[in-house]
């Protein structure tokens, strides 16, 4: 069984879209003195819902749809611009601070959806068990 069967739901685009969060404010962290660097970010929420709406029409489809559309959704996603909270004469917009502050709530929320998973394959075990 794959991880993008229906019974995983929205989780599997979310930890995709998550890791690709966790990426990008990495390297703007990373990059943080870089003149003329733009901090990037995605919008988790609208790649969410576009997934979702994905996840429904395949699920129209009996699931057959599922594999392929979830797949390329992180590889398509483009990042934003994130604007600059502090004016920086280099041209560079990263703020570390928001940056760390974004990067733990990634992380949180990658951290959720890897529980989530977790316990939908211990009840998955635990049926075919019967214990």
């Amino acid at each position: 069984m794959a991880i993008t069967d229906p019974l995983f739901g929205i989780q599997e685009p979310a930890l995709q879209v998550q890791r690709r969060r966790l990426e990008l404010i990495a390297a703007n962290i990373a990059n943080a003195d870089t003149p003329g660097f733009e901090a990037r970010d995605v919008d988790f929420r609208s790649v969410l819902a576009q997934a979702q709406t994905q996840l429904d029409k395949a699920n129209a489809h009996n699931g057959k749809l599922i594999a392929s559309t979830n797949s390329n959704l992180v590889a398509d996603t483009q990042p934003i611009w994130r604007l600059a909270t502090q004016p920086s004469e280099d041209g560079n917009t990263v703020d570390t601070q928001v940056e760390q502050a974004q990067f733990a709530d990634a992380a949180l929320r990658y951290q959720a959806s890897l529980n989530f998973i977790d316990g939908r394959v211990k009840s998955l075990l635990s049926a075919i068990t019967g214990q």
